[in-house]
């Protein structure tokens, strides 16, 4: 099993940890979506999510929405590109 400290140094490790301790938290922040989105990758690679969040691509979308207004598709495709980075990055360190 992976654990995400041993990550800390793979880009995008940052909302990875703060999507982790959310979720754990029951909190539905922007980093908790995300890692739901990038559940079945991140728990193949070992990294443990409490309770993945159901329909987070809509809920982030909608999320954003509210934030950043007609910025949102941006920051959305942005979140998702740091997230797969990181989920690159962590299958190469494994």
């Amino acid at each position: 099993m992976t654990h995400p400290a041993s990550l800390e140094t793979l880009p995008g490790a940052d909302l990875v940890r703060r999507g982790l301790a959310d979720l754990d938290a029951g909190d539905e922040s922007t980093e908790a979506l995300l890692v739901s989105i990038g559940a079945p990758r991140l728990q193949s690679l070992g990294i443990v999510l409490s309770s993945p969040i159901p329909t987070p691509e809509h809920k982030l979308y909608a999320l954003l929405s509210r934030e950043k207004g007609n910025a949102a598709h941006s920051a959305y495709n942005a979140l998702i590109r740091r997230l797969v980075s990181f989920e690159r990055a962590a299958a190469c360190a494994s």
